[in-house]
């Protein structure tokens, strides 16, 4: 069983295994011709998620185009796990009855290096860009590649050259697409929607934000003029989504899983920027795609497949309900406390009283108290299923460590906005908080970098940790004088949307931090304390 399209020709050889339901070459070729959807971000959840929803829709015979795939920040990926396999993927739906479905996945006709270091990839870009039939381009970059900034709000590498070179050879993939879109603008003007599918909020907001940096820097270095500002205005949109998909890196259990049907490709690929891909992705069975209904040439009929288009409003009651409530804190809280008690697993953190707890009463109790119901989506039976069946889902071998990665960019969104609802609403206050204020004290607490046995452990990566650790270097086990250290992390509205000691928050997580220090096992004793 090998992964391309000539193996796989012969379907009794996949017995146990859906093979596309179509004729790949045939979508390929239309595809070429006229492309309908390019996405940039080549990795896991892009492969598990809109790529596999529109092989769906392709099954149902109700669609006759594939997806363009390219990716900019690691080339790799590309190289190494699309290309040997002529684009194609297996996607493996871990479910939570312990049933595990497996797709060939042959949606993607072309997979491109997204870099001016590609000529003949970016040629091609250039080339799709530039086709009227080209009617949405979306994004799976996480957010930090939407930012034009580092952490302390410095110009990144590139930019500032980038602003006053105008449309052309751009280091970062927002000046790329924004040269790309120039392209578009010259040769038809054609409208187009430019999607970020990334999980973190208003997404749609911050693509526009850094492709319209560099295109109003270019008119005001005079590289562009007034009517391609007006074209980007007016007929280029940037709507908002919410995606919810919990897409692990490649597992190692399902490699030999796979190994003993007889697939043949499953090496498990770390790229030289730390990229863990393989030919395989394995994801949980639950998904949820909802996008903003504002595509101005059109879009794929991708409500066949399963992912809801409604309003604006709607979408930011969605997101809101997800990232601020019902699934996101619930991951960093586990996160943060999995790996300072020595977890490796989420599943297993969920049979862990106290932790199982935490999240529980924090979403139920704390939570969902800010919740509006978005009518697409049940916020109460929403939370429900992520708190019985997908976290707890033993067959999805997801890790706090890397949850854990880029807390600090989390912890605003996930629990800040969540503290200024508490704050501006006359029914809620803020000094009614226990377990959001327990999970930012522990959050200071794993910044020490040594778990509740005194033992050291290493952090995931944060581009802010180097900062924030700095400032509890040289707490001790049993210190109780900590306001010094933990001030200017805790009045840090970067990290937390508010200064927590603004909002009545800050001294308490401060007290809350000196009881997880107080010595081996306090991290567990104050759990107990706090959430029995």
């Amino acid at each position: 069983m090998e992964l391309n399209l000539d193996g796989i020709k012969d379907a009794s050889l996949w017995k146990g295994y859906r093979l596309p339901e179509y004729d790949i070459v045939k979508m390929c070729n239309a595809t070429k011709e006229n492309p309908v959807w390019l996405h940039f971000g080549a990795g896991n959840i892009f492969r598990a998620f809109p790529a596999a929803k529109l092989q769906d829709l392709l099954n149902l015979g109700e669609y006759d185009r594939g997806v363009v795939v390219a990716e900019s920040f690691d080339h790799e990926i590309i190289t190494k796990a699309y290309k040997p396999y002529d684009g194609l993927s297996l996607s493996v739906v871990l479910k939570a009855e312990g049933t595990i479905e497996k797709h060939v996945v042959g949606s993607v006709t072309e997979s491109l290096v997204a870099d001016p270091v590609a000529p003949e990839d970016y040629a091609r870009l250039t080339e799709i860009f530039e086709n009227p039939s080209l009617q949405m381009v979306t994004f799976t970059i996480t957010e930090k590649g939407y930012s034009l900034v580092n952490g302390k709000g410095e110009k990144l590498p590139g930019v500032e050259d980038g602003f006053l070179a105008g449309p052309g050879n751009q280091s970062h993939l927002m000046g790329r697409i924004a040269s790309l879109c120039y392209a578009r603008f010259v040769k038809n003007g054609t409208p187009l929607a430019l999607v970020s599918t990334d999980n973190c909020s208003h997404n749609g907001d911050k693509l526009k934000a850094g492709v319209m940096a560099y295109v109003d820097a270019w008119k005001q270095a005079g590289k562009v003029d007034d009517d391609f500002v007006s074209y980007m205005e007016e007929k280029v949109s940037f709507p908002w989504s919410m995606i919810d998909k919990i897409t692990p890196r490649p597992d190692e259990k399902v490699k030999e899983m796979l190994e003993k049907d007889g697939f043949e490709d499953t090496d498990l690929i770390i790229t030289s920027r730390n990229t863990y891909t393989a030919p395989f992705v394995n994801s949980e069975e639950t998904g949820y795609l909802v996008i903003e209904d504002n595509f101005p040439n059109g879009r794929p009929p991708l409500e066949k497949a399963g992912i809801v288009f409604t309003d604006r409003e709607t979408v930011d009651k969605v997101e809101k309900m997800k990232v601020c409530t019902c699934l996101n804190p619930l991951h960093t809280a586990l996160a943060i406390y999995g790996c300072m008690l020595g977890h490796t697993s989420i599943h297993d953190e969920m049979e862990d009283k106290e932790l199982s707890q935490l999240i529980q009463k924090m979403c139920y109790e704390e939570a969902m108290s800010v919740v509006v119901n978005p009518g697409v989506i049940d916020p109460k039976e929403f939370a429900n299923a992520v708190l019985t069946k997908r976290l707890p889902n033993p067959f999805m071998p997801d890790t706090p460590q890397r949850i854990a990665c880029d807390t600090s960019q989390k912890l605003p969104i996930r629990f800040g906005e969540t503290i200024k609802f508490y704050e501006n609403r006359e029914d809620l206050d803020t000094k009614s908080l226990t377990l959001i204020p327990l999970v930012l004290a522990g959050w200071c607490r794993y910044l020490m970098g040594i778990d509740d046995e005194g033992n050291a452990f290493e952090q995931s990566p944060d581009p802010r940790l180097d900062e924030v650790k700095a400032h509890v270097a040289g707490i001790s086990f049993g210190d109780t004088d900590v306001h010094d250290k933990l001030q200017p992390i805790l009045s840090d509205a970067s990290i937390f949307a508010v200064d927590l000691y603004s909002v009545s928050l800050g001294e308490k997580v401060e007290k809350m931090f000196v009881e997880l220090i107080a010595g081996k096992g306090a991290i567990r004793s104050t759990l107990k304390k706090y959430v029995d």
